[in-house]
C-alpha cells in the first residue's frame, strides 16, 4: 500500500470551491470561545463543502493566528459572517427557509443516527459554547435538537469533533441512494 501524494488527491482550488455546489448546511457557532475549535470547524466545513459559517457572540473571526493554525487555509474557501448576537443569525436563517437544528443534549432530542432529513430543505446546524452548550433562548427557537450518542464517562465531545461527526452523518443522509 502506498500513501497518495497531495497532487493525486484531486483537491479543488479555492476558486473551484467557490464555484462548487454546496451541501445544504450552514454552521452556526454560538459563543465558541476557542480559536482552535473555530479553525477546526472551518477545516471540516471545507471538507464537506459547507455553504457558510455564522460566527456569533464571543466567537473569534478570521484572521486570527490560532484560527489560521488549525484551519489550514479553509478561511479562504469557506464563506463566513459575524453576528454580535446569535439570535440575529438564526432569525435571518429562518427567514431564508433554513430548518434550525441545535446540536445539544436536551429533553426531546433526536439521536443523530435517527434524524430524518429532507433533500429539498436547507439546514442550519447550531453548535454551542464549550462549557454551556447552545444558549437556551437559541435552543428554544430550533425546529429540532440532535444529540450524538455517547457511551463513556464523559458528557460531551469537543465542538470540532462534534461538527465532524454531525456533518459526516448528515451528509450521508443527504446523498442520493
Amino acid at each position: 500500500m502506498r500513501k497518495l501524494l497531495n497532487r493525486e488527491l484531486g483537491r479543488k482550488s479555492v476558486e473551484q470551491f467557490h464555484k462548487s455546489r454546496k451541501s445544504p448546511f450552514v454552521i452556526v457557532l454560538d459563543n465558541v470561545r476557542s480559536q482552535a475549535n473555530v479553525g477546526s470547524v472551518f477545516r471540516t466545513a471545507d471538507a464537506f463543502l459547507i455553504e457558510k459559517i455564522c460566527l456569533c457572540g464571543i466567537t473569534a473571526c478570521p484572521p486570527h493566528r490560532d484560527i489560521q493554525k488549525t484551519a489550514l487555509g479553509a478561511t479562504e474557501s469557506v464563506s463566513w459572517s459575524y453576528y454580535p448576537i446569535t439570535m440575529e443569525a438564526i432569525t435571518e436563517l429562518k427567514e431564508k427557509g433554513y430548518q434550525l437544528i441545535g446540536i445539544e443534549q436536551a429533553e426531546g432530542s433526536i439521536e443523530l443516527q435517527n434524524i430524518i432529513l429532507d433533500n429539498e430543505k436547507k439546514y442550519a446546524l447550531i453548535f454551542g459554547n464549550e462549557v454551556n452548550g447552545v444558549d437556551h433562548e437559541v435552543l428554544n427557537k430550533c425546529d429540532k435538537c440532535v444529540e450524538i450518542p455517547q457511551f463513556g464517562t464523559k458528557h460531551s465531545f469537543n465542538i470540532s469533533v462534534s461538527a465532524g461527526i454531525v456533518l459526516w452523518e448528515m451528509n450521508k443522509k443527504m446523498l442520493p441512494e
